[in-house]
């Protein structure tokens, strides 16, 4: 299957925020309410094979607050091949984005990829969450790609990427995810100060990037537990 949605958030001469661009098509259905718009699955899935796209576009002095109704269930397709989410953001000058979705759950069998790419001008704001879970409860998992590449004001900020499997042992031992079936993120840019970075606690690293960001890194045996690691 094929899907794509985008948002566009633009302040108007008031201050007030508007979206002129709130397009979505199934399985990414886009839903506005008073506090954020929602991205809300129209279909079951991601299902293997299926390639979904999401734009979002945050104006000069506007807020975007995108979050998503409930987590993602990754499913394997007859195929085995993997399913593909891409998203590409950018935020001008004065605009914030907080990009808070739920986690993805990869299921045993799928194979799964969140590829995002963020281009931020100077003197804008970004949130951005990323939270995956390898299996429903009693499940190994199964595999799982996530790639997030952001530059700010024209220069790189940050390049990341994170495989891993439910049945691998090399992503479960002490150099990946330490047995830990949860991994999560958080990119804040101009967004605030991290509560307790100068005294981290286990399962979370807090890590300052060379330009106006941190990278908070956490991880769990739970979805409960990871989002608390990741709460800044």
């Amino acid at each position: 299957m094929f899907g794509s949605a985008a948002v566009s958030a633009v302040a108007g001469a008031d201050g007030v925020t508007r979206f002129p661009v709130l397009a979505s098509q199934v399985p990414l259905v886009l839903r506005r309410t008073a506090d954020a718009v929602y991205l809300v699955g129209g279909a079951a899935g991601p299902i293997g094979g299926d390639e979904l796209s999401l734009r979002i576009d945050v104006g000069a002095g506007a807020f975007l607050r995108l979050r998503t109704a409930a987590a993602s269930i990754a499913l394997p397709g007859l195929d085995g091949l993997e399913s593909v989410l891409t998203v590409t953001v950018t935020v001008a000058a004065g605009g914030r984005l907080e990009y808070l979705p739920e986690p993805v759950v990869v299921t045993a069998g799928a194979r799964h990829a969140t590829v995002v790419s963020v281009t931020l001008a100077a003197g804008s704001a970004l949130m951005l969450r990323d939270e995956l879970l390898l299996g429903r409860h009693g499940e190994a998992g199964g595999a799982a790609r996530s790639v997030l590449r952001a530059d700010y004001a024209g220069r790189p900020l940050l390049r990341q990427s994170l495989s891993v499997g439910g049945t691998d042992a090399a992503s479960l031992g002490p150099a990946v995810l330490a047995g830990h079936r949860g991994v999560g993120t958080m990119l804040l840019v101009n967004a605030g100060e991290v509560a307790g970075a100068a005294d981290p606690v286990p399962g979370v690293a807090v890590m300052p990037l060379a330009g106006p960001g941190v990278l908070v890194t956490a991880l769990a045996n739970d979805a409960v537990t990871l989002r608390r690691r990741l709460t800044v």
